[in-house]
């Protein structure tokens, strides 16, 4: 499996056999917040974790993708994803509305995308989450998200294999609270791969939990 960073929350995943799979595709130049250039792949399926222009710019994938954006199992092609009902916030949705986890299986290795998680999770949403291998996690901080301090807490708890922080701030994103420096200073261990792509094989992934900072690839 490929998992190649976008931008923002934007990741192409492609699988041995060459299935597509974009998460959270966003609007370039959206609100002039979103500097990451035009998406501009092809894609066989789409998640979208919530409704907002950063993140459900689905006319920007070709390919006519089938959309995931519900909670609940959806199956399509052979693959299944697990939507779980989240919050884009504290407070039930009440100020920026819903957000949907994915949970999914690419080449016998379980993800999951966090979307825009604003809460933290209840011990059954979490137990939802069990045996995630590879975790999408946002870490840019509220208000858009939870506090980083927060997310790492909860990757700690999950133990997924690889962490690959997403929707932080850069120099083409620049309204999350936190960026790079601020994920070191808390977890020096994290790797700065230099790259925006990376392969996984179910055999080889690492022990203890490794946090990869991919390159936005746009």
């Amino acid at each position: 499996m490929k998992i190649r960073w976008l931008g923002h929350a934007c990741f192409g995943i492609t699988s041995e056999t060459g299935l597509k799979i974009i998460t959270d595709p966003y609007e370039p130049g959206f609100r002039n917040i979103i500097g990451y250039g035009p998406v501009d792949e092809s894609a066989d399926i789409v998640t979208v974790s919530h409704g907002h222009g950063d993140h459900n710019h689905v006319l920007s994938v070709s390919g006519n993708p089938v959309v995931v954006d519900t909670a609940g199992i959806t199956t399509v092609r052979g693959t299944e994803f697990k939507g779980i009902a989240t919050y884009h916030d504290r407070v039930k949705g009440a100020e920026r509305g819903p957000n949907t986890i994915f949970l999914f299986r690419v080449d016998g290795i379980l993800l999951a995308h966090l979307g825009d998680l604003g809460h933290p999770l209840s011990s059954e949403q979490a137990g939802e989450l069990a045996g995630v291998q590879v975790l999408l996690a946002p870490t840019g901080g509220p208000a858009a998200t939870l506090e980083l301090a927060e997310m790492i807490d909860l990757w700690e708890k999950l133990k997924p294999r690889i962490v690959i922080p997403m929707h932080f701030r850069t120099v083409k994103c620049s309204f999350p609270k936190y960026g790079t420096e601020d994920l070191l200073r808390l977890r020096p261990s994290a790797k700065i791969v230099g790259a925006s792509e990376v392969s996984l094989a179910r055999d080889k992934l690492p022990v203890p939990t490794q946090i990869l900072v991919l390159h936005p690839a746009r």
